[in-house]
């Protein structure tokens, strides 16, 4: 009997490692919906727990908080007593970052599986009874093998744990409806019996309110690749609109127009086809370069080539969306106020995670422009983190000089040369635009990089309006779009003779 894995017919007590944007969300609804289950959720960092015991939440997700403050104290509690809710649960979710290697074999595009490799570790030192163990995490394809080794290799005869996949397909902003209506529910395992019995387990607990036919079994290998699949799709659709918004800006075609008749396809659909500044947050770059590492490993250098195309495309209408604001302000940018409206990669979250309003800022800071940031959910803290970070290569002193954080949208811009859109705050189109343009400097401009004011209404009060995808205010030169890097290029890789420099321009006939 020792040697034989034995599944709790029900889960009493769940502890899930990681009180971060997946991890906390996640379990809060599990012990809404569960109420017989004991749902522990548990962290090294005791400000980030006692945030979640506090009445002000360490993340923002609309409906987050309704949902904790009714769970909370009765069968949801927030612990940095790791060890204790290790040995008490049946069941434990790994829910730690992995975040891209910045360092050595993989840098750039590997995942850094330590924290990982870490919780695992403790949890087969810890563990005194059977247990499911469950990656929720972001991970590459065959982490979930890489832990069962590490749990094999310490494990006893008394204790026995199998290695479940559930990964998570949560959109910021929408979190809580994704947990509660939630399009499908991966449980990947291994297709044994115990495998099998571990998978059922983990399914009774989503079936108290996910309709069984949205709960999909699967292998583990099959769980993982699913969830870097789904986001290097949507990653792409992002990737493909913006590069057709380039081809709109030099043509006078109307990206919304054309992505509309392009979304009408039933084969295609109108979802992510929303034409912006780039995408942003912790897991669309994240995963495709994991997906491209993964085929580099396979040795399958045309497929990850292909997938590192999507994140070239994404950096790229970064930096043209900056070349157009400098071109526009007469080819200068040095000493001028700039206005950045929003610092979150997207409304209704505070989340920052390679925003494109990083990228934005740190471009025009470049140029010598003075930033002011209003951003109605990013603290000033948080937004000086992310541009003195290290990664992004700019002078802390610079940023302390030429960046302000406004308290509001007002004071923003007031006596700025420009505004800039780069979240898609509703309340930014609610704004008193005459007002705007009354304290603005003279030519004014407007530049939306999220398609979500009204641009005929502000070209009538006398902006110079740049929006991505379309042309509203005539008169102006189109910037030179930059280059994509030569180790990236389609053309450089088909050989000299093809090179993008060497290209003539092509004619286009009317």
């Amino acid at each position: 009997m020792h040697n034989v894995f034995l599944i709790m017919v029900v889960i009493k007590n769940i502890t899930c490692i990681g009180a971060g944007y997946v991890g906390g969300p996640t379990c809060s609804i599990i012990a809404q919906k569960c109420p017989d289950i004991v749902v522990s959720v548990v962290d090294l960092s005791q400000s980030r727990i006692d945030a979640w015991n506090s009445n002000v939440l360490p993340i923002y997700e609309p409906g987050l908080e309704e949902v904790v403050f009714s769970c909370r104290g009765k069968n949801l509690f927030f612990s940095t007593n790791i060890n204790e809710a290790i040995e008490q649960a049946d069941l434990i979710f790994i829910s730690v970052n992995t975040p891209t290697k910045t360092y050595g074999l993989g840098k750039g595009r590997a995942p850094d599986l330590k924290y990982i490799e870490a919780a695992a570790r403790n949890i087969a030192k810890i563990a005194r009874k059977s247990k499911i163990i469950v990656e929720k995490s972001t991970v590459p394809v065959k982490a979930a093998e890489s832990i069962s080794r590490i749990l094999s290799a310490n494990q006893t005869n008394d204790v026995r744990f199998q290695v479940l996949s559930n990964p998570e397909f949560l959109a910021e902003g929408t979190a809580i409806q994704d947990l509660l209506i939630p399009d499908r529910v991966l449980i990947g395992g291994e297709q044994t019996k115990e495998g099998r019995e571990a998978i059922d387990a983990l399914a009774s607990v989503y079936k108290q309110w996910v309709p069984e036919e949205r709960i999909i079994k699967m292998n583990t290998w099959s769980s993982e690749l699913s969830k870097l699949a789904a986001n290097a799709f949507l990653a792409q659709r992002i990737s493909s609109i913006n590069a057709m918004s380039a081809i709109c800006e030099s043509t006078g075609a109307d990206i919304e127009e054309v992505a509309f008749a392009i979304g009408m396809d039933s084969r295609i659909g109108s979802k992510f086809l929303k034409a912006s500044v780039g995408f942003g947050g912790s897991c669309f770059q994240k995963d495709v370069l994991n997906l491209v590492y993964l085929c580099e490993a396979l040795n399958l250098p045309e497929v990850a080539a292909y997938w590192h195309q999507v994140v070239e495309m994404n950096e790229y209408q970064r930096k043209r969306f900056a070349n157009r604001i400098i071109n526009c302000l007469f080819n200068t940018a040095s000493d001028k106020k700039l206005a950045l409206l929003g610092f979150a990669f997207k409304k209704n979250t505070g989340d920052t995670r390679e925003s494109a309003s990083i990228y934005i800022t740190k471009y025009l800071l470049e140029e010598g422009a003075q930033v002011s940031i209003y951003d109605p959910k990013v603290t000033m803290d948080q937004i000086m983190l992310e541009l003195t970070d290290p990664d992004l290569g700019l002078d802390p002193k610079k940023v302390k000089r030429l960046v302000t954080i406004a308290p509001d949208a007002y004071s923003c811009i007031e006596n700025a040369h420009a505004f800039v859109v780069a979240t898609e705050w509703d309340e930014f189109k609610l704004l008193d635009y005459n007002l705007i343009y009354k304290k603005m400097l003279k030519p004014a401009f407007a530049f939306d990089g999220r398609l979500i004011l009204d641009h005929a209404h502000l070209h009538d009060i006398g902006f110079q309006v740049e929006v991505v995808g379309k042309i509203v205010s005539s008169g102006y030169p189109q910037p030179l779009t930059p280059t994509l890097p030569p180790t990236t290029s389609f053309f450089l890789m088909k050989g000299p003779e093809l090179s993008s420099s060497s290209r003539a321009p092509p004619t286009i006939y009317g």
